[in-house]
């Protein structure tokens, strides 16, 4: 099914625009003024009075040029409850993902992969073959848009009084070419029968003019819909909750373990995977020398710890590396949730949003998701101590000795016989929250610190 193109229209008020981004979370350049190019655009099919347009709008602020998808409502009339950005013309500009029609709008086109000619660009939807009943032109359809995301813009879609599975779908604010993760993993997951995350709905897929392609075009996902799992608890609140009341946490600690070993199991048998070798090796030990060198120069307090860290990485070059393959890349309890009746589901597989996309869909270490984990463990422990001046470190102790123990067991990879490679991927991981703290929460810093005084210490011994 195709939508012919709408009338044409004027690109996007880019000063009014500029002004209102500066001032969302999911805005990268924090305290510069955008300097703002619009590349494409592209329409949904709206009621009277409304334009539902989708600018992708270039950011030229000093640094690196960031490109952003700006889906933008346009009515004749203002939306109860939703504060506009500003007026164009005749009409109320908002923020498209907290105006219901939109996001109706955005469903009907995933549902029926519909494809969208634009100016410079086009928009393709995708539903999944196992997606979950939903009816997007129902009246019964409400939608929200839930806070407290850094990167991207999710809605959730709900349908009172029908039965349908509710719906999230994550509106990708920064793009890039090229299959975003999220997309990738989670679909491939679902598609085996994987439990552990929410079933795939579909997505939404574009392409654009992009200079600096050879070809001159770029391709890439705009959004991701899935089941909505009402109910769940955030692992990362779960944790902070059990570690503050001094509960033993250990039997979900290993439980994580094991559906974390589930994960990569599931990746490497339905995606690519190869042996390390060596210059595999030595690119991932240089990436972490470099990262210690770098959080030395920042946090000089860390620098009588070099020698020992500079033994991390030499133990891990003789150590035996796993294959590399597909992984979730940013693996900690705020990505888990906990679903009832259902046990721990992982989320947002997008890996650091900011990263090119060819660095995010790389084969990787497994590893890397494991001390993830085993570092946010340590953060519920140290995040009590910071604000609450709880000593919650044997709870952290305990935790990630049954993570361990629950991956090791379900992967057949003994984390004991690997803890020299474990104990450079957590040391870079540390290094690497070490310098977050110090330019954002330096009153944090101790967390990271301890990891990493820690890891030096047993080397030392």
């Amino acid at each position: 099914m195709t939508i012919p193109p709408a009338e044409p229209g004027s690109g996007a008020d880019l000063s009014l625009v500029g002004e209102w981004m500066a001032s969302q979370r999911w805005f990268a350049n924090k305290g510069a003024r955008p300097m703002l190019e619009e590349i494409g655009r592209w329409e949904l099919s709206a009621p009277a009075g409304a334009r539902f347009v989708t600018h992708l709008l270039l950011d030229h602020t000093p640094g690196k040029p960031l490109l952003y998808q700006v889906p933008l409502s346009y009515r004749r009339d203002p939306l109860p409850g939703v504060e506009p950005i500003g007026r164009v013309g005749d009409d109320w500009v908002v923020d498209a993902p907290r105006d219901p029609g939109y996001v109706a709008a955005l469903l009907r086109m995933l549902a029926a992969g519909a494809e969208v000619a634009g100016a410079d660009t086009w928009a393709r939807g995708g539903r999944n073959p196992a997606a979950v009943p939903f009816d997007a032109d129902s009246p019964a359809l409400t939608s929200r848009v839930l806070s407290g995301e850094q990167s991207n813009t999710s809605i959730v879609a709900e349908w009172t009084g029908t039965g349908a599975v509710p719906v999230i779908c994550k509106i990708f604010r920064a793009i890039h070419h090229g299959d975003n993760p999220d997309v990738e993993l989670q679909g491939a997951l679902a598609a085996a029968g994987s439990p552990v995350v929410p079933r795939a709905v579909g997505h939404v897929v574009a392409e654009w003019s992009d200079r600096g392609r050879p070809s001159g075009r770029a391709r890439g996902h705009l959004a991701f819909a899935q089941e909505f799992l009402p109910g769940a608890h955030d692992a990362w609140r779960v944790a902070i909750e059990s570690a503050a009341a001094g509960e033993d946490f250990s039997a979900r600690a290993r439980a994580l373990g094991v559906a974390t070993a589930g994960v990569h199991a599931t990746l490497s048998a339905a995606l690519d995977s190869r042996p390390a070798d060596q210059a595999d090796i030595e690119d991932t030990l240089e990436s972490m020398a470099r990262r210690l060198e770098t959080a030395i120069a920042e946090i000089p307090a860390l620098a009588p710890h070099r020698s020992a860290l500079e033994d991390v990485l030499r133990l891990a070059r003789s150590t035996s590396w796993p294959a590399l393959q597909r992984i979730h890349g940013d693996l900690h309890l705020g990505q888990v949730l906990d679903v009832p009746g259902r046990g721990w589901v992982m989320v947002d597989f997008e890996g650091e949003p900011l990263r090119p996309m060819v660095e995010r869909n790389r084969l990787d270490n497994p590893l890397r998701d494991v001390a993830g984990m085993l570092r946010s463990f340590d953060y519920v422990a140290g995040s009590l101590a910071v604000t609450g001046g709880i000593d919650a470190s044997e709870w952290a102790r305990a935790a990630r000795a049954a993570f361990a123990e629950g991956y090791g067991e379900a992967s057949g990879d003994d984390l004991g016989e690997r803890h020299a490679l474990v104990d450079a991927f957590e040391a870079d991981k540390a290094l690497y929250e070490a310098v977050y703290e110090v330019r954002n929460r330096p009153e944090w810093l101790p967390i990271p610190v301890a990891g990493i005084e820690r890891i030096a210490a047993r080397v030392r011994n």
